[in-house]
This record gives C-alpha cells, sequence and structure tokens, in this order.
C-alpha cells in the first residue's frame, strides 16, 4: 500500500511537471518537480526490491550520477538536442533491455504479456538506433541531408514487414531467438526510418522517437507489473505526440511528408555565390540603420546559439531602447535544434518574456518594421519556403522579413542553413550582410550606436 501510495506521488509529480514546462514563467519550477517525482519512484522501486536485487539498482544508480551529472555540465546549450537525442535512446534502450529480462524469468506467460514484450523489445529497439542517428546527424558526425540508400524505402517495408511477422510469431511460439531477432530488426528499422529525415526535420524525428520511447516504457510498466511506469510512459508518448503534431504544423507539411518526403524530392537548384551580387555592410553602416530606426525585429538562430551571443543582442537590444527604439524578438518554432531553444538562451540573458513574440504575432505587422535583423537563423526566414514550390522547405511558416523595410542578415559565410538550401533573402536588394561571428559582430556593433 505505501509502495501505491508514493508511487502515486511520483505520478502526480510528473503531471504537475508536465503542467509547469508548458510556460517559460514556471518551467524551471517544473523540471524540479519532476526530478522530485524521480527520486520519490527510484527510492521506492529500491526499497520495495531490496531483498533481491538493491543492489543492482544502487549500482544503476551510481553510474547514472557518474554518468549524468558530468554530461549535464559539460554539453554547451548548443549541443542540448543532441543530449536529448541520446537520453532518449538510452531511455528506448532500456524499456528493450527489460523487456528482453522478464521473457527470460517468466517461462509460462499470458497472451498480453507475450503482447507486452514483443511490442516494448520493437519499439524500444527502433527508439533507440533511431536516436543515435539523429544525434549523429545534429552533432554533424555525419551527413545532415537525407541519406537515400539503393532501394532505402524498400528496406524499411521489409524491416517493418519482418517485424510485425516476429512479433506474431514470438508471441505464438514463445522462442527467446526469435525475440533477440525482433530486437536486431528493429534497430535495422530504426536506423532505416531516420536516415532520409534531413535538415531542419530532424528535431521533429527526435520529438516522434521520444513518443515511442514513452510508448516502450508504458508496455515494459505492463511487463513489470509496474503502474507508475504505465503513468509516466503514457504522459511521455501522449506528450510527444503533441509536440511532433505541433511541429509539423509548424513546418506546414504533414508528417508522412516529412518523415517520407525525401524519397520523393527532386533536386532544387543552388545558386553559386561568385554569379550573384550581395550587399555587404559594415559595422557603422549597421549602427546608424539601428540607432535611427523606429521598429526593429531581432529574429535569433542557431548561429546565436553557437557563438553564445544571446548576452550581447540583449545589451545591444537595452541600447537601442534607450534610444526610443522599439524592439522585439521574432521566434519561430523550430528555430535552432530543438522547440524552445531560441526561448531558453533568451531567457538565460534576462530577456523579458513578452518581448519574444511568436510567427503570427509578427508577420501581420512587418511591412512597417524599418529594420529585420536577422541573427544566425536561416531557413525560418527563407522566402522560398512560401514561394518556390521545388523548394524542400516549401509549406513551411516564415518570418517574411523580406517585406520590412529593410534586413541585416547577421553570418558568418554564405553557407546555407541546416535544411542545406539557398536563401534568395541573401541577394534581396533590401538585405545589407553583416559577416562575422555574431556575438564579435553584435558587441561591435553596440558600441557602435553607443557613439552615435
Amino acid at each position: 500500500m505505501i509502495v501505491q501510495l508514493m508511487y502515486l506521488v511520483a505520478a502526480v509529480c510528473f503531471i504537475l511537471a508536465l503542467k509547469g514546462l508548458s510556460s517559460p514563467k514556471y518551467a524551471r519550477y517544473g523540471n524540479f518537480i519532476g526530478a522530485f517525482g524521480m527520486l520519490v519512484a527510484v527510492v521506492t522501486a529500491y526499497l520495495h526490491g531490496v531483498v533481491h536485487n538493491g543492489l543492482w539498482i544502487l549500482i544503476a544508480v551510481a553510474l547514472g550520477v557518474v554518468v549524468g551529472i558530468p554530461a549535464a555540465r559539460s554539453v554547451k546549450m548548443t549541443a542540448i538536442p543532441q543530449m536529448v537525442a541520446l537520453f532518449n535512446g538510452v531511455g528506448g534502450a532500456a524499456a528493450a533491455l527489460v523487456a528482453l529480462a522478464e521473457f527470460f524469468a517468466v517461462p509460462d506467460s499470458s497472451v498480453m504479456f507475450r503482447l507486452a514484450t514483443v511490442l516494448t523489445v520493437l519499439i524500444g529497439s527502433v527508439s533507440f538506433s533511431g536516436s543515435v542517428v539523429t544525434f549523429l546527424k545534429l552533432q554533424e558526425l555525419m551527413t545532415t541531408r537525407p541519406v537515400l540508400l539503393p532501394a532505402g524505402q524498400q528496406l524499411a517495408i521489409a524491416a517493418g514487414v519482418s517485424s510485425v511477422a516476429l512479433c506474431a510469431l514470438t508471441m505464438a511460439v514463445p522462442n527467446g531467438f526469435l525475440l533477440w531477432l525482433l530486437a536486431a530488426v528493429g534497430l535495422a528499422l530504426g536506423v532505416l526510418f531516420v536516415l532520409p529525415v534531413g535538415g531542419a526535420d530532424v528535431p521533429i524525428a527526435i520529438s516522434l522517437l521520444n513518443a515511442f520511447t514513452g510508448l516502450a516504457v508504458a508496455a515494459s510498466g505492463y511487463v513489470l507489473a509496474n503502474t507508475l511506469l504505465i503513468v509516466a510512459g503514457t504522459l511521455v508518448g501522449a506528450s510527444g505526440t503533441i509536440l511532433t503534431r505541433l511541429m509539423a504544423q509548424a513546418m506546414g507539411r504533414s508528417l508522412a511528408n516529412i518523415l517520407f518526403g525525401a524519397f520523393k524530392a527532386t533536386a532544387v537548384a543552388v545558386h553559386g555565390e561568385e554569379q550573384r551580387s550581395v550587399k555587404s555592410g559594415t559595422v557603422e553602416d549597421v549602427a546608424i540603420l539601428l540607432g535611427y530606426a523606429n521598429n526593429v525585429v531581432v529574429v535569433p538562430g542557431y548561429g546565436l546559439a553557437v557563438a553564445q551571443a544571446q548576452h550581447a543582442v540583449r545589451e545591444l537590444v537595452t541600447q537601442l531602447e534607450h534610444r526610443g527604439v522599439s524592439v522585439s524578438y521574432g521566434i519561430h518554432p523550430v528555430a535552432g535544434r530543438m522547440p524552445g531553444h531560441m526561448n531558453v538562451l533568451l531567457a538565460e540573458a534576462d530577456v523579458p518574456y513578452e518581448q519574444l513574440k511568436e510567427l503570427d504575432d509578427v508577420n501581420p505587422g512587418i511591412t512597417s518594421v524599418d529594420v529585420a535583423v536577422v541573427v544566425g537563423a536561416n531557413d525560418v526566414v527563407n522566402p522560398g519556403a512560401r514561394d518556390e514550390p521545388t523548394s524542400p522547405i516549401y509549406g513551411m511558416p516564415i518570418f517574411d522579413v523580406d517585406r520590412a523595410k529593410s534586413v541585416v542578415f547577421m553570418k558568418r559565410s554564405m553557407r546555407p542553413g541546416f535544411a542545406g538550401v539557398d536563401n534568395e533573402l541573401l541577394y534581396n536588394p533590401k538585405t545589407t550582410l553583416l559577416f562575422g561571428d555574431a556575438k564579435d559582430s553584435l558587441t561591435k556593433l553596440l558600441a557602435a550606436v553607443k557613439q552615435l
């Protein structure tokens, strides 16, 4: 009775954590509540199983502390999405291994037990291998573009059909070899599932795999007869599914198109920078443009995160406000490498939440904006997503900064964004390019504005 009560407390903490994470104002508290709930769950599991496996629990906790704390402290904000992908994959692998262990520990199992086991092994394996591939893509250890293997679509279909057949066969004839074979096919399916996903779509794949892991954990809860795992897994699965849907809407495309569109994609011509002229400016030019503007919108992206320029941009905005300039930040739902990436960075620099504006808040009045400042963003301001039907990102809602009176585009180079698509905004006559590291450029801009 005490165990179930403690599990109930942990489950309530998880629900409150999700509620807190839905608002930037309470996200920090939500994290603390969720961590406390996990502590309650781990302590309860230890006390409940101390007679048989308490030592293994302590070893697992010790390993988690040894790996987790240094990882959390050493990972930069720009690498958080990669860490999320890895942690998500580990969760899927853990669920699959637990199900495998229980399968061998319970020789005379029911049909429902076998069903939960095969689903846990399959979904957990897919989540693990798929998450590893998303990590490799985000870390740029492999190409971020879609990878199309010869007959890749046929291989993925064959792996999917084989996994379903192995699930049915293992349920009918419980056999350890078949279950291990199912895990291997699941690993292959996860790789084949994620390889065709590229560019800006990778965060959506992570969100979907996170939902998969939740389902695997919920199924493993049935295998272990653990109510808390069922509740926690269901929460993760449901929230991951909702987030995936919202991100797909933010991209302006269906989930099927995001995951499988690469198989039907056509080549897109990329203009060589040496064949087209662009207008670059100096820090002094941009400082005058900003210092004497009435209305400015800053659109941050991954380049700002890489340069750790959130404090520099906030200081520049503060200085502009002292001059009477109205400034806001345009935050795209998929800017950076994961949802909320820009919000977290700017919150770290104490940017007021009221200044963070979404697409629907910025675009209706964009024509009255004197200067749109793009700091390290690319795909989320690419007019091709709006105007070019053959573009891989066509249909993704963007900030219509090309319709502002003028644009300042801060970039390191002329390289395309994460989606690998050339950006027509770079060649727009309204656009002034300011090349260099975002933090360095913003710092120089601040000094120049102060001199006006």
